[in-house]
C-alpha cells in the first residue's frame, strides 16, 4: 500500500515551480506593447500629443542606438588592440630611437644618438660622461637645423684611447644668440622585447630598459 505524500517538499525532487527570471531591461518589443498599451488606455477626453509619442519613439531609438554604438566601439577598440599587439611585435630585431640622457657603450661598438633641437643653432655640442662624473668625450656637431640631429661616438675618449665598456651620461647643447641652453637628448638600443601590459605596450631595448612604446620616435633595421 502506499502512502501519502504528506508534507514531502516537492522543491527537494525537483518538482518544485521553476522560478521566473526577471529581466531588468526593456527590449524593443516590450517597449512597443507599452506604447500600444498606452494608446488603448488613454483618456479619450485628452488623447496622447502625436508630438509627446514621436518624443517617446525617439527617446527609445536614442537609448538604442548609444547601445548599437557601444558595442561597435568595443569591436573597433579590440581590433585596434590586435593590430598593434602585431606592429609591437615586428620591432624585435630591430633598433628603436628613444629619449634616455643614458648609454650603454660595449666592447668593439659605437653609440649612436640624437639632439632634439627647439630650433635651428650655429653651435651644437655633447658631453660624454663616465661613471664618475667626468667627461671623457666632446662632440662638436656645428651647425644644425631645427629637430632631431643625430650624432656617433665610436667609443673613444678625447685622450685618443678607447673608453672600456659601461653606461655613460650624455648631455646637449647648442646656442641661441648669447645663449647656451640643455637640450635633449636620445639614443638608438636594439629591441629585445615587446611587453603587453594593461596599459598598452613597452619595448625592452638593450642598455636602456624598458620604455613606453610611445616613446619611441624612430625604428631602423640593424
Amino acid at each position: 500500500m502506499v502512502g501519502g505524500i504528506g508534507n514531502l517538499d516537492l522543491n527537494s525532487l525537483g518538482l518544485g515551480t521553476p522560478a521566473v527570471e526577471r529581466e531588468d531591461e526593456l527590449g524593443q518589443e516590450e517597449f512597443l506593447n507599452l506604447m500600444v498599451t498606452q494608446l488603448k488606455n488613454q483618456d479619450p477626453f485628452k488623447p496622447l500629443e502625436s508630438g509627446e509619442f514621436l518624443g517617446q519613439l525617439a527617446q527609445f531609438g536614442t537609448v538604442s542606438g548609444l547601445a548599437t554604438l557601444q558595442t561597435s566601439f568595443d569591436s573597433l577598440a579590440s581590433s585596434l588592440v590586435s593590430n598593434q599587439a602585431l606592429q609591437a611585435a615586428t620591432l624585435v630585431g630591430r633598433s628603436a630611437l628613444v629619449p634616455s640622457a643614458r648609454a650603454t657603450l660595449e666592447e668593439g661598438e659605437s653609440v649612436t644618438g640624437a639632439v632634439d633641437l627647439p630650433h635651428s643653432s650655429g653651435a651644437v655640442r655633447v658631453q660624454i660622461r663616465d661613471a664618475s662624473g667626468e667627461v671623457v668625450r666632446r662632440l662638436d656637431l656645428g651647425t644644425r637645423e631645427a629637430g632631431l640631429t643625430e650624432f656617433v661616438w665610436d667609443g673613444v675618449t678625447d685622450g685618443g684611447e678607447p673608453a672600456p665598456p659601461g653606461v655613460y651620461t650624455l648631455a646637449a647643447e647648442h646656442q641661441n644668440g648669447n645663449e647656451t641652453i640643455g637640450a635633449a637628448t636620445l639614443v638608438s638600443a636594439p629591441v629585445e622585447s615587446v611587453v603587453f601590459g594593461a596599459n598598452g605596450f613597452t619595448v625592452q631595448l638593450r642598455g636602456v630598459g624598458e620604455v613606453p612604446f610611445s616613446a619611441v620616435r624612430e625604428i631602423r633595421k640593424q
